[in-house]
Parts: structure tokens; C-alpha cells; sequence
């Protein structure tokens, strides 16, 4: 016989912030409860060998073992084995992803196993065993990465790009709570400092200033933006953001629908000093 399980769960999450989460090794004793400690003996880019530690069973026992795991970003699938075998002949380990929704995930554990001859349970037990973890792992696993979505993002927790000019920080993002639809932050322009011109070809921006005063150039037409006042910036127009008050300037920004993928999203027309570079053909953009 042949030990076999299957169980699934749908997290409120984009399927990227779910395969990066839970691949994360290091991260492991923070979003499984079973794991008192991860282990990292060899690493590679989608592959790693790692020792796992269980916190204490009921009787003070300490259980650990060493296991391979190899991921595949594209197909979002990880297969993984235990190295030292322990009670099991065998244990092979498939994990998929599955987008439902940009904000929804179904991930899915199968595992399939069978036991030493001289273990002290069998199959059917084991069976029963994983099936019960595993759904109160997933469930653990679900309820902290819906919580991340909602963290709270300090303006300075997060680096600043400078490259196209100003102090830029994008807070609301894929990278950081797993936003589906758009993204958002903050850029401070110190008295003349300029972002650099650039265009969106899938997104329209929305800008707030927070404080200060700024000039908008939209293909070229500027428009001048006061403090608590806000401005549209339509799909595919050229915009240079200038800050043309005497104090610094704190410009909220949030675009949307994000990009097919994040290095289409963004499309300079000049570099940071001003300087035009050859724009792309915007046709169907």
C-alpha cells in the first residue's frame, strides 16, 4: 500500500505573494505553527536542501529530518523528497498553485509515502495523521497571509528610488501586501527637483499632493497642482513631475490596472538629467 493525500485551500491572495510566501524558506517558522526551526544546508536559485525541527510532541520528543525541495516560478508547481527517510520508506511531496482569481489562490499539497515495515504506525494512520495537519496547517497558513495583505506600510520601511529623480517609495505593491489591481506610494521633491518623464502603457495614475506645490507636464502641456489638490494621468501621456514651490513637496501617487508584468509598466522618454531617449512605438499599448 501506498500512502496518499490530497487537500487544498483558497487564499484570499494573489497567486505570486502565495508561491513566494510559502517557498520562503527562512520564513517557514512564521507561517507554519509545526516548525521550531528551518535549516538551510545547500541553496540554490529555485532549489534547496534544508533540515526541519518540530516544536516538542506531547511527550518532549524532538522531531527532525532533512528533505530536498526544488520550485518551478513558471509553473508554479514544487516538488520536494525526504533525504533522511526516517519511520518512511518514501515520502514525495507535489505543491501547486492555481490563480482562480488576480486576488485568489488555490493552493494544493498531494503527498504520497509508505512506511518502514518495523514503523510504529502504518500507512492508514499516517494517512489520517497528515490529513489532519495539513488542513490546520493551511488554515494557519491562509488566515497570516490574508492578515499581511492588511499591514500596515511605513513610508520608510521601504527603499527609496532615486533614479529618475526625487525620493520615490512605493509602499501599496505586489512586492510588499500582494496588491492585485494597482500599486501606490509616495514621491518627496525637494524646491526644482524633477521625476524624470515616462509614460504607462497599461495604467492611468492618480496624484495627490500632500504638501507643496508641483507642475505636471502632460505631452508636454503643463498644469500646475497645489497642495490638497489631486490630477488624473490618463494611459500613454508623457508626464514630468517638477517641483516648483519653495518647500519640499510630498506627492501621493496610486496607479492601476497594474501591468502584465512589472518592467512593462513603466516607459521612459528622458533620463534623470533631462536628456530625450528613443520612446517606443505606443501603438496598442
Amino acid at each position: 500500500m501506498i500512502g496518499h493525500t490530497d487537500n487544498a485551500v483558497e487564499i484570499d491572495a494573489p497567486v505570486g505573494l502565495v508561491f513566494r510566501e510559502t517557498n520562503d524558506l527562512r520564513g517557514w517558522t512564521d507561517l507554519f505553527t509545526e516548525y521550531a526551526k528551518v535549516e538551510i544546508l545547500e541553496e540554490a536559485a529555485t532549489s534547496a536542501t534544508f533540515r526541519l525541527t518540530l516544536h516538542p510532541d506531547e511527550n518532549g520528543r524532538v522531531w527532525s529530518w532533512t528533505s530536498y525541495r526544488e520550485w518551478d516560478p513558471d509553473t508554479r508547481t514544487v516538488r520536494a523528497h525526504r533525504v533522511e527517510t526516517g519511520v518512511f520508506e518514501f515520502m514525495d511531496i507535489l505543491w501547486t498553485y492555481e490563480e482562480i482569481e488576480p486576488d485568489r489562490t488555490r493552493m494544493r499539497w498531494v503527498q504520497h509515502f509508505r512506511m518502514k515495515p518495523d514503523a510504529p504506525v502504518d500507512d492508514a494512520w499516517m494517512t489520517g495523521n497528515i490529513n489532519r495537519n495539513s488542513v490546520e496547517q493551511m488554515r494557519v497558513i491562509k488566515e497570516r497571509l490574508e492578515r499581511r495583505r492588511s499591514r500596515v506600510v511605513p513610508l520608510e520601511s521601504v527603499p527609496a528610488n532615486t533614479r529618475r529623480g526625487g525620493d520615490l517609495r512605493t509602499l501599496i505593491a505586489p512586492s510588499t501586501v500582494g496588491s492585485a489591481y494597482g500599486f501606490g506610494g509616495a514621491v518627496r521633491l525637494a524646491p526644482g527637483d524633477t521625476v524624470a518623464e515616462h509614460y504607462h502603457p497599461y495604467s492611468e495614475e492618480h496624484l495627490f499632493v500632500s504638501s507643496g506645490r508641483i507642475r505636471v507636464d502632460l505631452d508636454g502641456r503643463p498644469v500646475e497642482v497645489g497642495e490638497h489638490a489631486a490630477l488624473l494621468i490618463p494611459r500613454n501621456v508623457r508626464h514630468r513631475v517638477t517641483n516648483t514651490g519653495d518647500d519640499q513637496a510630498l506627492v501621493v501617487f496610486h496607479l492601476c490596472p497594474l501591468a502584465p508584468r512589472p518592467e512593462l509598466g513603466h516607459v521612459d522618454t528622458e533620463d534623470a538629467d533631462g536628456n530625450p531617449l528613443p520612446a517606443p512605438d505606443r501603438e496598442g499599448a
